[in-house]
C-alpha cells in the first residue's frame, strides 16, 4: 500500500508563509467553533450579560446630561431629584456587575477549549506515522503547539470582551443619537467608524503576512538551538560552537528584519488611526457646540455627546490593536489546525479487532518495502516465526535488519505482500492491541529526562515497586544502581545522556522484560555492552525469550547460536536460513561472518593477554 508523499512528509519546516486569504481565516474559525459550542448555554448566558452590561453602560451619560440639565436650570443644587442620583450609581455598578458575570461564565469554556485543543494536536501527533517524526523539527512543532494554544484564549477573549462589546455600544449609540438629535450625528459618527474600520482591516490583513514571516523566523530558529542543543556533545567533539552561533543568529537576523517592518507598520497604522478619530470628534464637537450656540441643544447635550464619543473612541482606538491581535492569533491558531490536518499514514482500518492475548506466530509472506519510491529495502521477504521459537536476523548494516522491527510494529505499511500474526493480517489489528503485543530493545536507546525507575516503569506504567526491581536486577542493572547516591530515583538527563551506552541498554533491556510481551523483539540489545557484560545479560535475555516468540536483530553472531533458525539478509533478500550448525556447513555468507568475528575475538583476546 503506497501514500502520496504529500500527506505525511509535511514537517514544522513546510509551514511557511501564505498569502492572507478570507477562505483560510474563515475556515479556522470555523473549525474552533466546536469546541466552544459545547459549552454552548454558558455562551448564550454570557452574551446576555455582556448586553446588559452596555445597555447600563450606554444609560450613565443619559442620567448624567439629565443631571446637568437639572444643575444648570433656576433650581437649587439641593432640589436635584435623589432617583437620579440613585439611579447613576445603579447604572455605574450594573456595568461591573454585567462584566464581571460575563467573565465567570466564560472562564470555564476558553480554558477547556484551550485544553481540548491542545490534548487532540498532542494525540494526533503521537497518531502520526515515523515517517513524519522523523522528518519534523521538534523546536518548531513545539513553537506552533504553544503559540497555537496560547492565541486560542486571546481569540476568545478579544472576541467577547473586546469585539462584540464594542460593537454593541456602537448600535446602541448610533440608535439613541439618531432617535433624540437630527441625522447629521449619526452620519459623522458612521462615517468615522467606516473610516476607522476599514482603514484597520485593510492594513492589518497586509501586516498578517509580516507576522507570518515573524513567526516562521522564530519558529525556524527555535528549531535550529534546540537542535543545537540536543547535540551538545557532538558540538563540543567538533569545537562549533561559533558555527552554531552563527547559524542561530542567521535565525535572529531574518527574525529581526520581519519584527522590525511589522513594529515600523504598526506605528504608521496607529498614525492613521489616530488622524481618522481626530476628525470625527472635532467634527461632532463642532456640530454639536454649534447647537448649543443656536439654542437647540442644551450643555446636558453637550455633555451627552461627549461622553458618547469618548465611549465609542476609546475601545475603538483599541479595536485596531484587537483586530491586529486577532489575526495574529488566527494565524497562530491556523498553524496549529495545519499540525491537526497532517495524514496520519497509519490509521486503524475500518472494522479493525484487538489481537487477542496469548502467544502469537509470526508469517512474512513476499514483503516488498521502500522507504522512498525510488529507494526498496525489502524484497520478497518471506520467514516464519512459530509460538515460542526465536528467529535470528543477521546481516551488514543497511541490509534492512531493522526494518524488520518497525514493520512489525506497524510503522510503516508494507508495499506488497503481507505480514500476519496468529494468521490474521497486520492492518487487520487495532495498533494499540498490536503494540501491547510487542517489546523491543532497540539498538538506539533514548530515555525520558526522569529517574531510572521511571524510565524502567515506563515498559509497564502499573507495574508494582517490586516487578520493576526484579526487571533491574534481570538486566543486570541493580549492582550499579546501588552505586548512584540516589539510587532509583537518580536522574538521567536529556535524552538519557548522563548515563553510558551499556547502561542505557540495560534500561532498555529492563524495561522490556517489565513489558512482559508474548513477542519480544532484540535489536542488536546487547551491541553497546562490554564482553562480560553482555555474557551476563544473554542468559537473562535467553531466559526472557523462553516459551515467548521472539525476533533477535544481531550483530554478534556468538549471540545467536542457540536460535531455531537464523536468517542471513543481504541488500533486503533472504540468501540463507537454518540453524547456527547447519548455516556453518553450508560454508555460505554466515560461515564467512562467522569465520571473520572469531579471528576478531581472537585478535582482541591476545591483546588483552598482552596488555596484562
Amino acid at each position: 500500500m503506497r501514500h502520496n508523499s504529500r500527506n505525511y512528509s509535511r514537517s514544522s519546516a513546510d509551514f511557511r508563509v501564505r498569502p492572507a486569504k478570507d477562505s483560510r481565516v474563515w475556515q479556522t474559525v470555523n473549525s474552533l467553533l466546536p469546541y466552544l459550542w459545547q459549552y454552548r448555554w454558558r455562551v448564550l448566558l454570557a452574551l446576555s450579560c455582556l448586553v446588559c452590561a452596555k445597555l447600563a453602560n450606554v444609560a450613565v451619560p443619559m442620567v448624567f446630561k439629565q443631571m446637568i440639565d437639572e444643575l444648570t436650570s433656576t433650581q437649587l443644587p439641593l432640589a436635584l431629584p435623589l432617583l437620579l442620583l440613585t439611579l447613576y450609581g445603579a447604572l455605574r455598578f450594573s456595568t461591573s456587575l454585567f462584566t464581571e458575570l460575563r467573565e465567570i461564565l466564560f472562564a470555564r469554556v476558553t480554558q477547556q477549549a484551550v485544553r481540548r485543543l491542545a490534548l487532540e494536536v498532542f494525540r494526533h501527533l503521537h497518531a502520526l506515522s515515523l515517517r513524519f517524526h522523523l522528518e519534523r523539527q521538534t523546536g518548531g512543532v513545539s513553537r506552533d503547539i504553544e503559540r497555537g494554544s496560547r492565541s486560542i484564549s486571546s481569540l476568545i477573549s478579544y472576541t467577547l470582551y473586546s469585539i462584540l462589546p464594542t460593537l454593541v455600544e456602537i448600535s446602541l449609540v448610533l440608535g439613541i443619537l439618531f432617535v433624540k438629535y437630527d441625522s447629521g450625528f449619526v452620519v459623522i459618527t458612521a462615517l468615522s467608524l467606516a473610516a476607522y474600520i476599514l482603514f484597520t482591516v485593510k492594513v492589518s490583513n497586509w501586516r498578517i503576512g509580516l507576522r507570518r514571516q515573524v513567526n516562521d523566523s522564530d519558529s525556524a530558529a527555535n528549531s535550529q538551538a534546540i537542535d543545537s542543543l540536543l547535540n551538545y556533545e557532538t558540538v563540543k567533539y567538533f569545537n562549533n560552537e561559533d558555527y552554531e552561533a552563527g547559524r542561530y543568529d542567521a535565525h535572529l537576523l531574518r527574525w529581526q528584519d520581519a519584527a522590525t517592518k511589522s513594529q515600523i507598520s504598526l506605528s504608521w497604522l496607529n498614525l492613521g488611526q489616530q488622524i481618522i478619530i481626530a476628525c470625527g470628534v472635532t467634527a461632532m464637537m463642532w456640530r454639536a457646540a454649534a447647537g448649543v450656540v443656536a439654542g437647540t441643544m442644551t450643555i446636558g447635550d453637550l455633555v451627552l455627546v461627549n461622553a458618547f464619543l469618548i465611549q465609542l473612541y476609546m475601545p475603538l482606538s483599541f479595536l485596531g490593536v484587537i483586530y491586529r491581535e486577532i489575526r495574529q492569533s488566527l494565524a497562530d491558531i491556523e498553524r496549529l489546525f495545519d499540525l491537526l490536518a497532517v495524514d496520519r499514514e497509519i490509521a486503524d482500518a475500518p472494522g479493525a479487532v484487538a489481537l487477542p492475548a496469548g502467544p502469537v506466530a509470526v508469517r512474512f509472506a513476499a514483503v516488498d518495502f521502500s522507504y522512498e519510491p525510488k529507494r526498496q529495502i525489502l524484497f520478497d521477504v518471506s520467514f516464519e516465526i512459530p509460538r515460542g521459537h526465536t528467529v535470528a536476523v543477521v546481516g551488514e548494516s543497511g541490509s534492512g535488519k531493522s526494518t524488520l522491527a518497525r514493520l512489525l510494529y506497524r510503522f510503516y505499511d508494507i508495499d506488497a505482500g503481507s505480514i500476519r500474526i496468529n494468521n490474521r493480517d497486520l492492518r487487520e489489528l487495532t495498533q494499540q492491541s498490536l503494540r501491547a503485543a510487542i517489546a523491543i530493545v532497540p539498538q538506539d536507546t533514548v530515555l525520558f529526562n526522569d529517574t531510572i525507575y521511571y524510565n524502567i516503569q515506563y515498559g509497564r506504567p502499573q507495574a508494582s515497586r517490586a516487578e520493576v526491581l526484579a526487571a533491574a536486577q534481570a538486566a543486570q542493572l541493580a549492582d550499579f544502581i546501588e552505586l548512584l547516591p540516589d539510587g532509583y530515583e537518580t536522574r538521567v538527563g536529556e535524552r538519557g545522556l548522563k548515563l553510558s551506552g551499556g547502561e542505557k541498554q540495560r534500561v532498555a533491556i529492563a524495561r522490556a522484560l517489565l513489558k512482559n510481551p508474548p513477542l519480544l523483539i532484540f535489536d542488536e540489545a546487547t551491541s553497546a555492552l562490554d564482553s562480560k557484560t553482555e555474557k551476563a545479560i544473554q542468559a537473562s535475555l535467553d531466559a526472557a525469550a523462553r516459551g515467548r516468540t521472539t525476533l533477535v536483530i544481531a550483530h554478534r553472531l556468538s549471540t545467536i547460536m542457540n536460535a531455531d533458525a537464523i536468517l542471513v539478509i543481504d541488500n533486503g533478500r533472504i540468501v540463507e536460513r537454518g540453524t547456527h550448525a547447519a548455516l556453518l556447513a553450508a560454508n555460505g555468507r554466515y560461515a564467512q561472518m562467522w569465520a571473520l568475528q572469531q579471528q576478531e575475538e581472537e585478535s582482541e583476546t591476545g591483546l588483552a593477554a598482552s596488555l596484562n
